[in-house]
């Protein structure tokens, strides 16, 4: 069984600012042009995500030298230097353009080539391309089935000229083409046969060639680029148009605004255009040279409407109609059936599994709004089905995601940011409690709790709990991804008692094998991020809690209107941990509490430290009962003031 991940819904209306990654379409075509410029291009904005990780490994494959940090690159072209005995296999991955975009540039540079992928990519057509490619002179050759990857290309100087093209299959094939027009020593003229499909991505490559000193004319059907050479430029990725899309859907769903912060009118990603379609539907669109908000006031109605330009947004509005009053349809999308799946029988399909009625039409699909009921919505490895998809579980209950990590392709962070639009309660009843092993934190939780009238909530036990499994399971702990992966999938029940994946693990998390390596585990992101997310879920239940661990008011809870940090000396730290265990002496106790102090308050990822407003108390000689009296005077008059 695959992983999945329950959705929450929200408590109410949206009211939020988001700032988003980079553009991948807008990414990939950049990181293109400045790999075969001459000279070097500085980059900002840049998506990471396995799309673009594809291009940039693709890129250097031909000669480019990367230097990246995070979001930034200077990339120094491969200019027009020849290497025809080179012999290089790409591997695209799953990222449609850089295969799409790759295939010309390496039909029109001196080399041996294979350009492979996933099986997902394996199986979409690239016959158009390839057709027009070879009436070029492109040196081609299926590996396997026709008119799909991989391929072997003999690349070499192509002269050009004039070629036909179909527009209505896909615009990454047109994309590509232009892309690699400079390379042609006659430049290149394209006529495109047919209707033209998603316009916009053509216009965004244009629009990226010219600033790299490309000169590029776009007719209605015709496309000429002249003779020249890129030349690098400093360029600034735009937020991802597309990415927006979820967070604009968000705000139609449930009601309230999203505003999108560096994304506005004079944005070259066609994508924007999706917030017309919901003002449409009944929703206020603000458009600012820097912001784009909508706002949604009541339940929007359906509407009828071409997406052939704004393809990949076509699944969000599907989510969003869902939850429309009336009918919609949406037409001119039939050719994203060849997308990372057939994306107009996933969407009616799964609409249809959480009982919203719809069909498939000759070029999209037709729904009628209504109450989803629970489900598990299979994401068909698709990332847009499961962003699009996730809408639904912000409204209704029941609502989980196969396989989510999927989103990893175009926006990693997606979880994450969907999860901080999230209202907030009115009055946040929490206290936070954090502190080092040993500092009593368990202890003056559990009895605040109780003088409090809340639940207790020890988020130790909760990373305990996953070690835990981590040994039952096998995995390396120096494993990241396998460790994380066992994070995700676990199953953790925490009351009175600690349950497993249905084992009580009360004792045994408690264990010096567990104690050995929950630095460790907890330490890691991914882990931590999952966690947390669990965490604030199950506070969300609750009318009040009192929760202890290492992060809890400066990560998980930083708007606490109380926070502790609690603290004692490690002799007597390593005291009460040697009245508690067998099998250690105390000076192994103590230097075990010294090491995991130091990884703890050194890790990269959420170090141990207090919270700038939480007060700092020393337990090492103060009884228990004083520290719960001090804590319940302060957070009964808190929670008053804020309440009030």
């Amino acid at each position: 069984m695959s992983e999945q991940r329950r959705i929450v819904p929200f408590d109410g209306p949206i009211d939020a600012d988001v700032v988003l990654p980079g553009s991948k379409s807008m990414s990939n075509r950049v990181l293109l042009a400045a790999a075969v410029a001459r000279g070097s291009s500085s980059i900002s904005g840049i998506l990471r995500a396995e799309d673009t990780e594809a291009m940039l490994g693709a890129i250097q494959a031909v000669g480019a030298i990367v230097e990246s940090t995070g979001d930034s690159a200077v990339v120094t072209g491969r200019g027009a230097s020849d290497d025809p005995d080179n012999e290089v296999m790409i591997d695209a991955v799953q990222s449609g353009t850089t295969s799409r975009f790759m295939l010309p540039v390496l039909a029109a540079t001196p080399g041996n080539w294979v350009l492979t992928g996933d099986d997902q990519l394996l199986r979409r057509p690239f016959g158009n391309q390839i057709e027009a490619l070879r009436s070029l002179g492109a040196d081609i050759a299926e590996l396997g089935e026709p008119d799909r990857l991989p391929l072997q290309i003999r690349g070499r100087r192509l002269a050009g000229g004039r070629v036909l093209l179909r527009g209505d299959v896909s615009s990454q094939f047109l994309s590509g083409l232009l892309l690699a027009a400079p390379l042609m020593t006659e430049g290149l003229a394209i006529e495109v046969t047919t209707e033209l499909v998603s316009r916009p991505y053509v216009e965004m490559t244009a629009s990226v060639m010219r600033r790299f000193g490309v000169d590029v004319g776009c007719g209605e059907r015709e496309f000429v680029v002249a003779p020249g050479a890129y030349r690098g430029t400093d360029i600034v990725v735009e937020p991802d148009a597309s990415a927006a899309s979820y967070f604009f859907g968000a705000a139609s769903v449930m009601g309230g605004r999203v505003k999108v912060l560096g994304l506005g009118t004079d944005s070259i990603q066609g994508d924007v255009g999706f917030v017309d379609v919901l003002e449409t539907m009944g929703a206020t669109v603000t458009k600012r040279t820097d912001s784009i908000e909508v706002s949604v006031s009541g339940r929007l109605a359906g509407v009828t409407v071409d997406m052939s330009q704004i393809s990949d947004t076509a699944q969000t509005l599907a989510a969003v109609a869902a939850t429309a009053s009336g009918v919609t349809e949406v037409g001119g999308i039939g050719f994203i059936q060849g997308k990372e799946t057939r994306r107009v029988d996933a969407v009616v399909r799964e609409l249809n599994r959480l009982g919203i009625k719809a069909d498939v039409t000759e070029d999209g699909f037709r729904l009628v709004g209504g109450v989803t009921r629970p489900a598990v919505v299979d994401t068909y490895d698709d990332h847009r089905m499961a962003m699009s998809f996730a809408l639904l579980g912000l409204v209704s209950e029941g609502i989980s995601i196969d396989n989510p990590a999927c989103v990893t392709k175009t926006f990693p962070s997606f979880w994450e940011v969907l999860e901080s639009l999230r209202p907030e309660r009115s009055m946040l009843k929490v206290v936070a409690l954090d502190g080092p092993a040993g500092s009593g934190k368990s202890t003056v939780a559990t009895a605040l709790a109780a003088e409090l009238g809340v639940r207790h909530f020890d988020t130790g036990a909760m990373y305990r709990a996953v070690a835990y499994a981590v040994l039952d399971s096998g995995v390396d702990v120096e494993d990241v991804d396998a460790v994380a992966d066992v994070a995700r999938r676990v199953d953790i029940k925490m009351d009175d008692r600690v349950v497993v994946d249905g084992v009580d693990a009360t004792t045994a998390i408690r264990s010096h094998e567990v104690t050995a390596i929950v630095s460790a585990t907890s330490a890691i992101p991914a882990v931590r991020s999952e966690l947390v997310r669990l965490q604030r879920e199950w506070v969300g239940q609750q009318d009040g809690a009192v929760l202890d661990g290492r992060d809890i008011g400066t990560v998980v809870f930083p708007d606490a209107p109380v926070k502790a940090f609690l603290t004692a000396s490690v002799e007597v730290r390593a005291e009460r941990r040697f009245a508690e265990t067998t099998g250690q002496t105390l000076e192994d106790i103590e230097a075990d509490i010294e090491r995991r102090d130091h990884a703890d308050s050194t890790r990269t990822t959420s170090p141990l430290k207090a919270a700038d407003d939480a007060i700092i108390i020393d337990t090492s000689d103060r009884a228990v009962a004083d520290i719960v009296a001090e804590l319940v005077s302060l957070t009964r008059a808190a929670w008053e003031e804020e309440g009030s």
